[in-house]
């Protein structure tokens, strides 16, 4: 046995080959688990990093991009093209056989017998030979550049050539310079963190980095530069963690899955291709179309029937792109909607409150979070009985908050927070126990100003026109079974608040929709007022808040229109879904699509719902064509070969043409075009950025989000 413990096979000590001396070699450490699959390298990251993404007008996918002219050039009938371009070519043929078999004479042959000498000009020369073919090239060239150019021969070329079989043109794989390297981290390097772009780069490199990294280590130093954090702490981050580090509070640094197309450089989420149609304008045709935080800061309404993609189609990829935003450290989002709605899977929030189902682990907090008693009445007012203002953009419910005012503030001085929903509706009801033990703890507590709220909430009990009989037949519809472990106050739940949007939170409401339908309805206006006075109140705007409600019906509100309005100025934006405008007001329909830049019209509109969207859209001037055709009848002979010779040609009869031209002012789509003429699975859209930018209505198709453009 050998000194370590393995027998030799070749028998004697003497027979043995003597081992150098030194420490036994140890094998090398694996680099991956026994059977797992190979490490993926950078390259495809760095590849979509490195993709050019050029300045576009709003709502175009910016990754690859190639700009289109804004004019379309005119394009020749492709029959008319070829027979032009075969009949120049039997032309060219024709002269040049002419002058070769001397019927045009030798006058065409007179340059060359000028140049040349008289000693080239001898028979079996070589010389002469040479130059006089020489010259015969150089006269077929001329001819064929003539009629190359009258028969169109480059158009046919780009059209029908090698050019057009190539459906993309070839991809660079040369890294771009240092200086223009995004991989470099070059901003780093500047501010003096070389090291840790060093470090980031090598990550990228060894395929450790993905987009939402990217975005998130590009926000944090974002904070840097603005201040909100030190140049060390985020240096020792990188450094220590590589591209792990300034994680989401969640740890996670990606979503379960992705079903939409994503691009994390620019911030947009793909939706579709817009339609190679006449309606939209050349530039945008065949595009991606794409939005962004710079677009939903306007907010967005999307009205369509059941089945026609709303949620789908336009409502889950935008989640999707606000959820990897919010891991980012770039957005806050919340989604409100029913129980299996199709908002993502639970992983792909940090907080989901089931409304009405006991498991749920987070509540809701039914007065935003707040403790002054005017701002919380205003929230629940809003929610309680929005909908019953007067439907006009100068309705309010400030009479409403007014007798919540005077029941919560006394009520939060005696207990130290606010009514539950069972206590809320008995002092709305005016029940003389809890209001008869709440003046005698004001009393007693000498709150003489309450005492006055609580005298002025009981002189108006019973009289007409009190609306707290209104209010407490609305909290009676939260005041059911169904919800009796929910909007606790006392501190024994876990409320979720909309006070948390300074951070980057990704939150999901499941709305009870089975048998309290209008309770549903209150907390998606409870959500979207809470909404509104939050995101007004937060010191970090550079955190860009969206609230997403996959059904607004019964959510349009005079104070909703105008909190909206508001929206743009905080950075935050809403994106709402409707079957049809007949589920809102009828006088706050235009207010409504004033105030929101982003407007979907998708497939199966009715004409009625057509006619606000025409309105909002307006008209265009364009040009208009008028063309008066008159066949031309032939009486010779020679006039009828001519005219069969011209529809072997143009495939039309000859006709003399009358063109009137002129400027007609028109709708840019009809009430009746967007009822009939928009496709299944296609849609109408509009959009306008935050900096004022505007895309005209176009039409595009949402069932190919991540083809290429």
């Amino acid at each position: 046995m050998d000194s370590d413990g393995t027998h030799d096979a070749r028998g004697t000590h003497a027979d043995r080959v003597p081992r150098p001396a030194g420490p036994p070699r140890v094998p090398p450490r694996p680099t991956q688990a026994p059977g797992g699959p190979p490490r993926p390298d950078g390259s495809a990251f760095l590849s979509w990093l490195r993709t050019p993404r050029p300045e576009a007008a709003p709502g175009v996918w910016r990754f690859g991009h190639r700009p289109r002219p804004e004019v379309e050039p005119e394009q020749i009938p492709a029959r008319q093209l070829l027979s032009g371009a075969f009949i120049a070519f039997l032309v060219g043929y024709l002269i040049w056989s002419l002058l070769w078999n001397g019927y045009l004479g030798g006058w065409w042959l007179l340059p060359l017998y000028a140049m040349i000498p008289d000693s080239w000009a001898q028979p079996h020369s070589f010389a002469s030979v040479v130059v006089v073919y020489a010259y015969y090239v150089a006269v077929a060239l001329g001819i064929m550049i003539g009629v190359g150019r009258l028969g169109r021969w480059g158009e046919v070329w780009r059209r029908y050539g090698p050019p057009a079989w190539r459906r993309a043109a070839p991809v660079d794989d040369r890294p771009p310079v240092p200086e223009e390297d995004p991989a470099q981290w070059n901003a780093l390097r500047a501010a003096g963190a070389a090291d840790a772009a060093d470090r980031l780069g090598s990550d990228a490199r060894a395929g450790l980095m993905s987009d939402v990294d990217h975005a998130r280590i590009t926000r944090a130093w974002q904070g840097v530069r603005s201040g909100r954090h030190s140049l060390a702490t985020f240096t020792g981050a990188v450094l220590r963690e590589g591209a792990a580090a300034c994680l989401h509070p969640s740890g996670e640094r990606d979503l379960p899955g992705r079903l939409a197309r994503h691009d994390l450089v620019t911030g947009q989420v793909r939706l579709g291709t817009t339609a190679d149609d006449a309606r939209n304008p050349y530039a945008y045709r065949g595009t991606g179309m794409a939005l962004g935080p710079e677009l939903l800061g306007t907010s967005l309404l999307a009205v369509g029937p059941a089945g026609s993609g709303k949620t789908g189609g336009v409502v889950w990829p935008l989640v999707e792109s606000l959820c990897l935003h919010a891991l980012a450290g770039r957005a806050a989002v919340v989604v409100v909607g029913a129980a299996g709605a199709g908002l993502g899977p639970v992983d792909a929030y940090d907080v989901v409150v089931r409304v009405g189902n006991p498991e749920s682990v987070y509540d809701l907090d039914l007065y935003g979070g707040t403790s002054d008693p005017d701002e919380a009445a205003a929230v629940l007012a809003e929610a309680l009985v929005g909908d019953l203002a007067d439907p006009h953009p100068s309705g309010d419910s400030r009479r409403s908050t007014t007798v919540l005012a005077q029941l919560l503030g006394p009520y939060r001085a005696v207990h130290g927070r606010f009514p539950s929903v069972p206590e809320l509706r008995q002092l709305l009801d005016g029940a003389p126990g809890p209001l008869g033990a709440l003046r005698k703890a004001l009393t007693d507590g000498g709150q003489e100003s309450l005492l006055r709220e609580l005298d002025a909430r009981e002189r108006q009990m019973g009289q007409p026109g009190d609306l707290g009989g209104v209010l407490a037949d609305r909290v009676a519809l939260l005041d059911r079974p169904a919800f009796a472990g929910f909007f606790d106050t006392s501190g024994q739940t876990r409320p979720f608040s909309l006070r948390a949007l300074d951070h980057p939170v990704r939150v999901r409401i499941d709305l009870p929709q089975r048998g309290h339908a209008d309770a549903s309805r209150i907390l998606s206006r409870l959500v979207l007022a809470q909404f509104a006075a939050s995101v007004a109140v937060r010191e970090d705007r550079s955190l860009f808040a969206c609230l997403v409600l996959d059904d607004a019906t019964g959510v349009v509100t005079p104070d909703a229109v105008r909190g909206i309005q508001r929206l743009r100025s905080a950075n935050a934006g809403v994106v709402m879904t409707l079957r049809t405008l007949d589920d809102a007001p009828r006088p706050l329909r235009s207010p409504l699509l004033g105030a929101i830049g982003c407007r979907v019209a998708l497939s199966g509109l009715t004409p009625w719902d057509g006619q606000d969207f025409a309105e909002v859209w307006g008209k265009e001037w364009i040009e208009a064509r008028d063309v008066t055709d008159r066949q031309i009848i032939a009486e010779t002979p020679a006039g009828k070969a001519v005219h069969m010779l011209r529809r072997v040609i143009t495939g039309n009869a000859p006709t003399a043409r009358a063109v009137t031209v002129r400027q007609v002012e028109r709708e840019r789509w009809s009430a009746s075009e967007l009822a009939h003429a928009v496709p299944p699975g296609h849609a109408v859209l509009s959009l306008t950025s935050v900096r004022g930018e505007h895309a005209p209505p176009l039409l595009v198709d949402l069932r190919n989000p991540g083809a290429e453009a």
